[in-house]
């Protein structure tokens, strides 16, 4: 997909952080914008930047834990631009600090609703839109550096758990779209300058409301000293990788070795396996 001047794309989460890097992105090349995020006056803030870019926006004030609020928020893409070729799930919010054991019900509803059922949601409502144009088109899924392994020493299995489940609703949907032209990526970042350990601030009220975890935000300084990418050079990337169709972006390469010993290890475990069970058939 290269040519994306007059397409219409959504993006969830898009108010700030990455969501809003990526918006800014594709407006830059000439795409339509429908901005969805809980927050609605940063909302309006969002969409006075993109429509600076020349290009035309709409809001929709969205929960992507719920999968009504996600449809309404296609819809008003159809109702404002009449058609839609991009859909990026982005929206997403941290659970670092907490041990598994640890995590209560309630935050595993939120972190689940949020990063795991908010990319289902947006899939179920806006591919079927993509599809309807019969132009073919694109989902990018933001996962994260911790879709391919668990970073140790944070206390962030929760959250790997939701960013691993995005890559694999990606595999999945890559396979299930080809066939009517649409292209899928999952964006996993490392370090990038947004206010995502804030994130529980923003908690709806079903799931508890907003609280305070000072053992995620003080990862704010700590872990993205050095390393934390602006959020337009994370949205640049994103529409090189649409353009070029890629399917997995990576924004750094600082964990290639934690990454690579991931697999070393899954290697090892298939050696074993041929040493203790020789001559098994796979079926």
């Amino acid at each position: 997909m290269r040519d994306i001047q007059g397409k219409t794309a959504i993006v969830t989460g898009a108010a700030s952080g990455i969501g809003l890097g990526i918006a800014k992105a594709l407006a830059s090349a000439g795409a339509n914008i429908v901005l969805a995020d809980l927050r609605p006056d940063p909302l309006q803030a969002a969409r006075r930047q993109i429509e600076a870019l020349g290009v035309r926006a709409a809001v929709a004030v969205t929960d992507v834990s719920d999968a009504a609020s996600v449809e309404a928020a296609g819809k008003v893409a159809i109702d404002t631009f009449g058609a839609l070729h991009i859909a990026v799930n982005n929206a997403g919010v941290a659970m670092h600090g907490t041990r598994l054991e640890q995590v209560t019900l309630q935050e595993w509803n939120w972190v689940i609703g949020v990063n795991v059922m908010g990319v289902i949601h947006g899939i179920r409502a806006f591919v079927p839109l993509i599809r309807a144009t019969g132009q073919g088109g694109h989902v990018v899924n933001t996962g994260s550096i911790s879709s391919l392994f668990v970073r140790e020493g944070r206390e962030q299995g929760a959250y790997a758990m939701t960013k691993y489940a995005a890559l694999a609703l990606s595999e999945a949907l890559e396979q299930e779209v080809k066939d009517a032209g649409i292209g899928v990526s999952i964006l996993c970042p490392g370090g990038v300058n947004t206010s995502i350990f804030q994130s529980a601030a923003t908690r709806p009220e079903r799931f508890g409301g907003a609280y305070s975890r000072p053992q995620q935000e003080a990862l704010q300084t700590t872990s993205l000293a050095g390393v934390a990418l602006p959020p337009e050079t994370v949205g640049r990337r994103v529409l090189q990788a649409i353009q070029d169709n890629e399917f997995l972006i990576l924004t750094h390469t600082q964990e290639r070795d934690a990454v690579t010993t991931r697999l070393r290890r899954i290697e090892a475990a298939f050696d074993r396996a041929d040493a203790v069970m020789p001559g098994i058939v796979e079926r």
